[in-house]
Parts: structure tokens; C-alpha cells; sequence
């Protein structure tokens, strides 16, 4: 689905995967599960493009949820992945998993995003085997030419990208809109979040960054404002209410 002019979503906001699209390139940002590989030819051919045209998948993080379909993208179409540098190595299945347990959780919500992951494909997922990697502060040599901003916290490379000429700030799981294990909504910190504290502290490195679309890995795309996207995360800190 089409979110704004040259950004397009793959997934129904329960695990997001984004195609931004300039000058008739094309970069991907998250590959969700990998189930969405089957979904990706139509949602380039509905902004005339092709598997021909993606110049990368920059993933910002190396949770499983957000690696999907990237290492068939770089396996049968040699499509370069990259990573933070400290996540290369959760995105090549070389580490466990940062995570420390669910956190909040509720059956219901919980049990749709498992049937989610699983009926996509979550069962048959392959670790990267070879990423490139950047880090804080490059501005990417890929459509769009997103500038990195690390935001440590849910996992030690997790990463938001800003895309400042699509007027879009792609947070990744720095923090989320729909809580995939509460099915609370709203700007808060992500479930499956390593450090909570670090989590919030990292959002400082969003101050003075100007963005009309937030999109973030799970959950619909904000559009109040950074500034406000960011109080809201802190107030839900101890406020969990479901949707």
C-alpha cells in the first residue's frame, strides 16, 4: 500500500516492511517475515517498478521479524543487505537473541502475531549469510540517501533511518505504534526490547529531527510530529492500555 509519495508498505501494520522508491530506484527498509517475498513483485509493480530496481535492503535492526525475505533477496537476486555493525552479527544467527523475555503481554494479541509470523513464514526463516554493515551517523549510498541515526536500546544495533527528502523518519523497533504482544496502540517501547532504559534514553538522539511521516516497524504511521512521537513513548513508559 501506498503511504506517501515514493514510500509503499508491505504487511498490514502488524510487522512492516517499506519500499522507498527515487528517481526510479529502490531501497528496502526491513524485510519482515519471509513470506512477504511473495508479496513484493506487486507492491513494486504498483509504483512501476521491478525486482530490477532494488538497490538494497538496510534492515534497522537484526531481530528475525525484521530480517525476512532479506537473505533470498541477496541469495537468488544479489541484493546487498546491510546492518548496524552491532547487529551483524544477531543478523547472521551468530548470537541469541538480545531480548529479555515478552515483557507485557496479553493471550489474544500475543497469539494473533504468532499466527501472524507463522502462517508468513517465520518458521522457515534464513539468517543472512553475508551483510554489509554502517554505522551511526553515514548517510547511505542507497535510494534515498537515508542518514543513520543509532538509537540504541532494542538490541545494540538498532538503528532509525531518515529519509529527510521523503519528509519520513523510518524507526524501525526504536519504538513501535501497535504492541504486537499487548495489542495496545500509540507510540511506546516495542515489545522484545533488550534495555527499557536504554530504549528511552536513546530517544535524546531524536531531538531537533523534523519528520512528517514516523513509520515504524509494527503499528500505522505516525503523523503528529517527532517531538510528540517521543513524549508519548516516555508517558507509556508506565501506562499500558490495550486498543
Amino acid at each position: 500500500m501506498e503511504i506517501a509519495r515514493g514510500i509503499r508498505r508491505i504487511g498490514i501494520g502488524m510487522i512492516n516492511s517499506y519500499l522507498i522508491e527515487e528517481s526510479g530506484s529502490v531501497t528496502i527498509v526491513d524485510a519482515g517475515v519471509p513470506g512477504y517475498w511473495n508479496d513484493l513483485p506487486d507492491e513494486l509493480a504498483a509504483a512501476g517498478r521491478s525486482l530490477a530496481d532494488v538497490r538494497s535492503i538496510v534492515l534497522t535492526h537484526g531481530h528475525s521479524d525484521h530480517i525476512g525475505y532479506a537473505e533470498r533477496a541477496r541469495r537468488e537476486r544479489s541484493i546487498p543487505v546491510r546492518v548496524h555493525e552491532a547487529d551483524a552479527a544477531l543478523a547472521r544467527g551468530e548470537v541469541p537473541n538480545p531480548a529479555r523475555g515478552l515483557g507485557p503481554a496479553r493471550a489474544m494479541p500475543l497469539l494473533r502475531f504468532l499466527l501472524y509470523t507463522s502462517t508468513h513464514g517465520a518458521l522457515r526463516q534464513d539468517h543472512i549469510k553475508e551483510v554489509s554493515t554502517y554505522g551511526d551517523g553515514a548517510t547511505l549510498d542507497v535510494p534515498g540517501a537515508p542518514r543513520v541515526i543509532l538509537a540504541p536500546g532494542h538490541t545494540p544495533g538498532s538503528a532509525v533511518l531518515h529519509f529527510a527528502g521523503h519528509d519520513a523518519l523510518l524507526v524501525g523497533d526504536a519504538f513501535c505504534t501497535y504492541a504486537v504482544t499487548t495489542g495496545a496502540s500509540g507510540p511506546q517501547v516495542a515489545p522484545f526490547t533488550a534495555d527499557r532504559d536504554q530504549a528511552l534514553a536513546s530517544l535524546d538522539r531524536l531531538n531537533g529531527v523534523d519528520a512528517g511521516y514516523v513509520l515504524p516497524g509494527h503499528g500505522e504511521p505516525w503523523t503528529g510530529g517527532v517531538e510528540e512521537a517521543v513524549r508519548r513513548v516516555r508517558a507509556s513508559r508506565t501506562v499500558i492500555k490495550p486498543s
